[in-house]
């Protein structure tokens, strides 16, 4: 499998808790934080979910 790299890049206040969970379970804790997945079906579903807040690149 490819691996992501996932890093945020907007805040999570004043969003809604789904998004805010979201970011949690892919491990985003902050603002300019990064982390890397596989790009499995479920990892790309959460991050279409928080594109707005993330910007990704293939690892």
């Amino acid at each position: 499998m490819a691996k992501i790299k996932v890093t945020q890049i907007k805040s999570s206040i004043k969003r809604m808790q789904s998004q805010k969970r979201t970011l949690e379970a892919l491990g985003l804790r902050g603002i300019g934080k990064d982390v890397t997945h596989e790009a499995t079906p479920n990892i790309l579903g959460m991050i279409d979910r928080v594109k707005h807040l993330v910007k990704t690149k293939e690892a």
